[in-house]
Parts: C-alpha cells; structure tokens; sequence
C-alpha cells in the first residue's frame, strides 16, 4: 500500500529553541488545527540540562481545555491555583482542566536542580466539547503503575487516556479520546485500531513505518479515516499515537486559550490583564505576562 492511501496530511512542527531544550510543535498548525480533541502537540527536548539548572514555566492562564503532560524522561513539579502540588515522573499522566479557568506552573523539581538531569516530554491540550467548556476546573494523576499496558513481545504499548486493544485508561475523558505511546523494538509490528474518528501517528524517535513505508521522525501523520494499517520498525522506535471525536464545532486558539468563540477568548485576556484569574498558592510572585496586541485566532475546521 502507498503511503497516500493511508496519510491524508504529514505536518512538521515548528520548532522553538527555548534555549535549554527544543520544542517542537505539530499542532496547532496552518494546514491543521485538530485531530479529535487534540488540539495542541508538543514534543519537548530531548535534552540535557546541567546541575544547578532546570526549566520555569512560569505561571500562566488557561480556558476551555484540558492540558496532558506525559514524560519520557525526566520530572516536572506542577503546582495550580486548586493548590494541587503534583510531581510527575516518567510513564505517568497529569490531567488539569481548566473549564472556566485556572492557572498553572511547570518547574524542575529540586532533586533534579541538584544534578545533571534529562528532560523529554509530550504536552497535550484537548479541547473541552460543547456543553462543558466553562465546566469546574479539576485536576488529577495517575502513575506509571496505574496506566494499562499491551504487551505484544516485541511492541509495547501504554495506554495513556481512551480504549486501545481491549485495555482502557483510568484517565477521565471528556470526548472520546485515543492515547498511546507504543514502543518498538527491532522488528516489533503493532496493528493501528480504526476505530476513531481521526487518528494521528508521531514519531518522537528512532524509526517507524506504516506498511512498509518509513515515516520521518518529529513527523504528525494524520491517517486516512478507517483504513487498516500495521506500525512496524527496523531498528526500534518511539510513536505517539493520538486521535478520537471529531468536534463539529469549530475551536478557537489564541495564546494559552481555547474556546468555542473569540469574545470568551477576548474576555479571557482581559481578566488575565486584570489578575482576575486565580493565583497558586506558593507560586504566585512570577507570571507569564499576556502577549500584546489582539487575538489573532487560528480556527478548526
């Protein structure tokens, strides 16, 4: 089969040097704003960071989404205006929705100041569905232990939120949701499930192909919709799999928010202008301050 029967788009991210570390971004994009809920894909670093560093992410606001953070290595201490204080390690998800608004921060937590450590991460928005975009902010986790695993000897898949090969997440969804991170060891096949509404591949490193076909690395592959395909590597691989409901209603992207229509997006700077969003308890000397001029959204579909 050629790649054309089974890819309707290939999107490469930007890519953002934040100095310390990379930041590729495949979503939103031009050409593309969603794939199911997924709104906004990042794959951050990998990287290395020497001792007596670390990474800030400063405070900052959030509207009508839910953020994923899952890490590939290394850790990040979250803390939010619910005053959770969660740190998240490799293997594990943290789910913070933020409804109608919350506030959050991402820092290296001391243990990892204190040494030479690594940073690799995919961070994830997911767009909140008609009906429930204002809904209560929440957070919660679930360790490495708590996620399911499928184990087909030489593929190994985490089931990180939805239903995949008959095991399912402990993660809360909103819309119907896939979310996987399969890896591939030399020679390792893992058939791609169909049942979504759309789907998405990223391959966040060594190699991959679908049917035969090599797929480039830091790549989004969006898959024909209900086309059968098999996930295969040669010498071993990392793919991020990715995908659900698609939303009838078009999204709006603007900064740090997302919503169904630009005056929320509008009133959602203003109150952040104003500190009208809630602070975090313990972390609230520093803030990412909004960026000037108007919202210039980009829209799905």
């Amino acid at each position: 089969m050629i790649l054309d029967e089974l890819i309707i788009q290939t999107i490469t991210p930007t890519t953002h040097d934040l100095g310390d570390f990379r930041v590729h971004r495949s979503l939103p994009a031009r050409e593309r704003t969603m794939v199911g809920p997924f709104i906004f894909f990042d794959q951050a670093g990998p990287a290395r960071i020497g001792p007596g560093q670390g990474i800030d992410v400063r405070p900052h606001p959030h509207i009508n989404l839910a953020t994923v953070t899952y890490m590939f290595e290394g850790a990040f201490l979250h803390r939010d205006s619910l005053g959770t204080e969660q740190l998240i390690e490799p293997g594990a998800v943290n789910l913070m929705t933020a409804g109608s608004g919350i506030v959050h921060s991402e820092r290296s937590p001391d243990a990892e100041r204190a040494k030479q450590s690594k940073l690799s991460a995919i961070q994830t928005w997911l767009a909140l569905p008609d009906g429930r975009e204002e809904m209560e902010p929440a957070f919660e986790h679930v360790s490495e232990g708590g996620l399911p695993i499928v184990d087909c000897g030489h593929a190994r898949a985490r089931v990180i939120m939805g239903t995949l090969w008959g095991e399912s997440a402990p993660v809360t969804t909103y819309a119907e949701t896939i979310y996987a991170d399969i890896q591939l060891s030399p020679g390792g096949k893992v058939p791609i499930d169909t049942d979504a509404d759309e789907r998405a591949i990223y391959v966040a490193g060594g190699d991959a192909a679908l049917d035969g076909v090599a797929l480039l690395p830091q790549t989004l592959y969006v898959l024909r919709p209900g086309t059968r395909a098999t996930l295969m590597s040669v010498d071993g691989g990392r793919v991020i799999y990715c995908g659900g409901e698609a939303f009838k209603t078009p999204r709006h992207v603007w900064w740090n928010f997302v919503s169904s229509t630009t005056e929320r997006l509008y009133q959602a700077r203003e109150d952040w202008e104003a500190m009208r969003f809630p602070l975090i308890p313990g972390d609230d000397q520093e803030f990412i301050p909004i960026p000037k001029g108007r919202p210039k959204t980009v829209s799905y579909p």
